[in-house]
């Protein structure tokens, strides 16, 4: 049995659920997804000064679950926390933007990102550039109109999304869209055949990913950016993190 963790640094329980249903339909026969949502912090992510809190909720989440899960996945689209839990953690860590992005590429030359709404695109600009797409993107396309509810955005505002993405093959040249955010979770199956070009379904992605490299059993890394940083003693932390920080039991 392979367990994955589906981890969603928003505190939006009907968002996991929604990336709940398309994982499962994804996972192989043998894999379990467990799904975990933060229990403190925003009900969506969408800026910097947001993704800066997130970041800080994974660590604490995957420390106080570790040894549960053979790999993890960041199920917010810009990845927060990403880094630094390829650093602490013993087995792999997927990015839903990473996994979604790098699955893009696969699929043509270049990709668009598409999203629900205007206050994401400066931290996904900075996603991409920092992930090393940026000439692999064909532009970043947001609505900038309100919503009622974020865990029916994708529904709410499919047409105009749908519409979005039109824009991006017709006028931006992409030859893949990317359907950005965890509240898309779902959207594009609905759309695919409204979509002149492939269109990603990034929690579809990052399971399919956590289950490739969970089967080539990558070893830690002991060098190098991502290897385990030295022992390191720390106040006022969550007593797992503290833990996991001291290689306490390592």
């Amino acid at each position: 049995m392979t367990r994955i963790l589906l981890l969603n640094p928003n505190t939006s329980a009907d968002i996991t659920e929604r990336m709940m249903v398309v994982a499962r339909a994804a996972a192989a026969p043998g894999t379990e997804v467990i799904a975990a949502t933060a229990p403190r912090g925003v009900p969506y992510i969408a800026t910097r000064a947001e993704a800066a809190i997130g970041g800080a909720i994974v660590l604490d989440m995957l420390a106080e679950r570790l040894g549960t899960f053979d790999a993890a996945i960041v199920a917010a689209f810009g990845d927060p926390g990403l880094g630094g839990a390829r650093e602490l953690m013993p087995v792999p860590v997927i990015g839903l933007a990473e996994a979604s992005m790098l699955t893009a590429c696969m699929l043509g030359r270049r990709f668009s990102i598409v999203s629900f709404a205007r206050a994401l695109g400066p931290w996904f600009r900075e996603c991409v550039a920092a992930h090393g797409l940026n000439e692999r993107l064909a532009s970043i396309r947001l609505l900038d109109d309100p919503f009622a509810a974020v865990g029916r955005v994708g529904e709410d505002k499919e047409d105009l999304l749908v519409a979005l993405a039109g824009k991006a093959v017709e006028e931006d040249e992409a030859d893949v869209i990317v359907l950005a955010g965890a509240p898309l979770a779902g959207l594009a199956a609905r759309v695919r055949d409204r979509v002149p070009v492939p269109v990603v379904e990034g929690v579809a992605a990052a399971i399919r990913q956590a289950e490739l490299l969970v089967s080539l059993d990558p070893r830690k890394a002991v060098a190098g950016t991502y290897r385990r940083p030295d022992a390191k003693s720390s106040i006022g932390l969550p007593v797992p993190l503290e833990r996991l920080l001291a290689h306490a039991g390592a």
